[in-house]
């Protein structure tokens, strides 16, 4: 099943295999295939994080991954220099920048460009001077899409908006109001020139509201997906996500 051709496209979250591998340090399941059966399901992407605590993926998993994957390459990760040192060496297609604590369960919310904009500048000039392209995992919030339009000509291509509110929110009238907030988000950052995506929290039953945004390019959504294929198999949970972003 081939992904929409008009719409968003899906790039699949592949962290959680590795989780479920790093609970027994065991060689199975692996990302890798996961992410080949992922492509092969529909999806035009692969995207993992590679955290300083390397609780999931490991370093010889993005390697693979850049040798593997026949679309794009999507590594997420902090401004660390570590990180950025591996970046530059495995050279994925995007890197999408991210807040990272030691004691969150997964992330916590979106950079805050008030503060460490510089910081964030500077290591997106230098990943985009090798050719990769660089994204920020911000919230919708009128403030930080202000600060991204100041990083315009600084190697930033894209944003991803954190979906984290939308997703948790339960009442229709909170839901309507999340969904808000991110459509003017991706107004106010595409206007500005930047691609749009976003991510966290999306399942099959919320999905479709984000994904017929307008300007919206990217989804990338890993939990719910790796979740569902411990059920029913990964080409089936991506292709269930497939036909509730086209609805």
């Amino acid at each position: 099943m081939a992904a929409p051709r008009q719409g968003a496209r899906l790039s699949v979250n592949v962290d959680h295999v590795a989780t479920l591998r790093q609970a027994r340090k065991s060689r199975y399941p692996d990302p890798v295939e996961a992410a080949r059966i992922a492509e092969e399901a529909g999806a035009t992407g692969i995207t993992v994080h590679l955290r300083v605590d390397r609780r999931h993926i490991q370093d010889s998993d993005v390697e693979r991954l850049r040798a593997a994957v026949r679309g794009k390459l999507n590594l997420e990760m902090s401004s660390a220099e570590d990180m950025v040192r591996i970046a530059l060496q495995i050279k994925p297609d995007q890197v999408t920048l991210v807040p990272e604590r030691p004691e969150e369960v997964t992330t916590e919310g979106g950079l805050n460009l008030l503060f460490y904009g510089r910081r964030i500048a500077d290591v997106a000039e230098r990943l985009a001077a090798d050719g990769i392209a660089v994204s920020l995992f911000i919230d919708p919030d009128p403030s930080q899409l202000e600060a991204i339009a100041r990083l315009a000509g600084r190697g930033v291509t894209g944003f991803e908006i954190n979906t984290d509110a939308y997703s948790r929110a339960e009442e229709p009238a909170a839901t309507e109001s999340e969904l808000r907030q991110v459509a003017q988000a991706v107004e106010q950052g595409r206007t500005a020139g930047f691609h749009a995506y976003a991510g966290h929290g999306l399942r099959t039953d919320n999905v479709g509201a984000i994904a017929a945004l307008s300007g919206m390019e990217e989804l990338n959504i890993g939990h719910f997906i790796v979740g569902r294929a411990v059920i029913v198999g990964m080409e089936e949970a991506v292709r269930e996500m497939l036909a509730a972003m086209a609805k």
